[in-house]
C-alpha cells in the first residue's frame, strides 16, 4: 500500500487502524491480512462522551452538541501543563480535578474533559466547550475510581468486537425466499425452482415468522394444498445481533439447515444457513481473549503439561479469587475449569471447534485456597461428531472432583 500510494509505511498503518476503527476492514490477527468490506454493524469498541456521562453518573456542563462523538482513549491530568500537551489529541478524554487550566488546554486541543470531585468550572471554558462541540462533564467520583469504571467500559466493548454476531454475516434484504401461510404446494415448488433452495420461512401477513416449510413437508401433497396445514410452526429463530457460535450450536445440537433472520418483533428480515455459520465458525475460530473475561481470569494460572501416554493435563495453584462463601474454591469454578480443561482436550483430538452437549459434575473433596490442584481429561469414545470424556480434579494424589462430558465437534459439511 505505501509503494502503491507513494507514502511512508507509518502513513499507510495509521490509515489501516483509522480504517479498522471505522468497521472498514479486519484484521486476522496472527496472521497480518485484512478483509476490506462495508461496514455492517456499529463498531462496538468506541465509547460515545454520551456513554461515558452514563457510566460515571455525572453531568454535562458544556458541549452538548459533542456529546454522541467518539473516545479513542482518556488521559489522567496528574502531569504539569507543558507536559500534558504532549498526550492530548483529538478524540481523548482529559480527567481532572478543578484545573481549568487543564480545562482549557484540553478543549483547545480536539479533546473532551471530565472534572472529577463534583467540581464546575469557569463560564469562559463552558463558552469555548459549546464553541468546539467538545463536551466538558463532571462527576462526584474520585479520579482513580473514574478511569476504572470507564476502563471497565472499554474492556468490556473490545471484548464485544471479537465476538462475531449473525450481522457479520447477513445483510438485511428486500429478496427473501420466504412463503406466506395462504401459499400453495405449487408455490412453493415455483419459489424451490426459481432459487434452488429446500426449505423456507413462512410469515403472515406482518411479515412475522410463524414457520418452516421443507420439500419433505410437500412431498406427497396435491399442489392445491396451502402451506399452513403442512408446515412446523413456532421454528427457531436468530436476530442479528445472535452471537455465530450460539447459532451453530443451534443448527448442531438441533439438527437444522437453514434459519430465519427476524427483528425483535419476529419479523423476517432474512436467512441464514447452517453451512455458511460453521464455515465462518471454523475460518474464524476462537477469538484471542483479552485477559479480562471471566474464563480467561480463571484459567490463566494453569499450565499445560502432558503425561508419559502423551494425553493433556493441567496444573495450576487455586487462587484467593477462586473462594466461594466457605473459603474453599467454589464448585462453579472448578465446573468451569473442568469445562475448559475438556474444551482444550476436544481441541487438541480433532483441531476444530465444539459445543459442549452435557456434562455431569460430582464434587468429592473441597480444595483449600492456594492448593496446587491437577485437572485430567480422559477421552473415553470419540468419533465424527462427538466427543465423550472423563475429567477428574485431584490435589497431593487425591481426587477431589470429577465430571463426565460431551461435546458434539462442528462440521461444516
Amino acid at each position: 500500500m505505501a509503494k502503491d500510494r507513494g507514502v511512508s509505511e507509518g502513513t499507510a498503518y495509521r490509515a489501516l487502524k483509522e480504517a479498522e476503527q471505522l468497521g472498514f476492514i479486519s484484521t486476522k490477527e496472527r496472521i497480518g491480512t485484512v478483509r476490506v468490506d462495508k461496514k455492517r454493524r456499529g463498531n462496538p469498541g468506541q465509547l460515545t462522551f454520551a456513554e461515558v456521562l452514563e457510566i460515571v453518573q455525572g453531568s454535562l456542563l458544556g458541549g452538548e452538541e459533542g456529546l454522541e462523538k467518539s473516545l479513542h482513549k482518556f488521559v489522567i491530568g496528574a502531569m504539569e501543563l507543558d507536559e500534558m500537551r504532549g498526550y492530548i489529541d483529538a478524540g481523548s478524554l482529559l480527567i481532572v480535578g478543578n484545573r481549568e487550566n487543564a480545562h482549557r488546554i484540553a478543549l483547545e486541543h480536539g479533546a473532551g474533559v471530565l472534572v472529577t470531585g463534583g467540581f464546575g468550572t469557569s463560564e469562559d471554558v463552558k463558552a469555548l466547550a459549546d464553541d468546539r462541540r467538545l463536551p466538558i462533564l463532571t462527576c462526584r467520583h474520585d479520579t482513580f475510581t473514574v478511569a476504572s469504571m470507564i476502563n471497565r467500559a472499554m474492556y468490556d466493548r473490545l471484548i464485544k468486537r471479537k465476538i462475531m454476531m449473525i450481522a457479520d454475516l447477513v445483510e438485511p434484504s428486500t429478496k427473501i425466499g420466504s412463503l406466506k401461510q395462504s401459499a400453495t404446494v405449487a408455490d412453493f415448488l415455483k419459489l424451490s425452482a426459481e432459487t434452488g433452495g429446500s426449505r423456507f420461512p413462512i410469515t403472515d401477513e406482518w411479515n412475522r415468522v410463524v414457520g418452516m416449510i421443507t420439500s419433505k413437508d410437500v412431498a406427497g401433497s396435491a399442489s392445491s394444498q396451502t402451506l399452513d396445514k403442512l408446515m412446523t410452526r413456532r421454528p427457531t429463530t436468530v436476530t442479528m445481533a445472535t452471537p455465530v457460535a450460539s447459532a451453530a450450536h443451534r443448527f448442531v445440537s438441533e439438527g437444522l439447515e437453514l434459519l430465519p433472520v427476524t427483528d425483535r418483533y419476529r419479523k423476517l428480515i432474512g436467512t441464514i444457513g447452517r453451512a455458511e455459520v460453521l464455515r465462518a465458525m471454523q475460518f474464524e475460530g476462537r477469538p484471542a481473549q483479552l485477559g479480562e473475561t471471566f474464563d480467561a481470569l480463571m484459567w490463566s494460572g494453569l499450565a499445560e503439561s502432558r503425561d508419559e501416554e502423551g494425553r493433556l493435563y493441567f496444573t495450576g495453584t487455586a487462587t484467593p479469587q477462586m473462594s466461594g462463601p466457605l473459603g474453599t474454591v467454589s464448585e462453579g469454578v472448578l465446573a468451569a475449569l473442568m469445562q475448559q480443561a475438556g474444551a482444550r482436550a476436544v481441541e487438541d483430538l480433532r483441531r476444530s471447534e465444539h459445543v459442549l452437549e452435557n456434562m455431569t459434575t460430582y464434587f468429592l473433596r473441597t480444595v483449600p485456597i492456594e492448593a496446587v490442584i491437577t485437572i485430567q481429561p480422559l477421552v473415553i469414545e470419540a468419533s465424527r461428531r462427538f466427543v465423550k470424556m472423563e475429567i477428574q480434579v485431584s490435589h497431593d494424589g487425591e481426587l477431589i472432583a470429577k465430571a463426565m462430558m460431551t461435546a458434539q465437534t462442528i462440521d461444516p459439511g
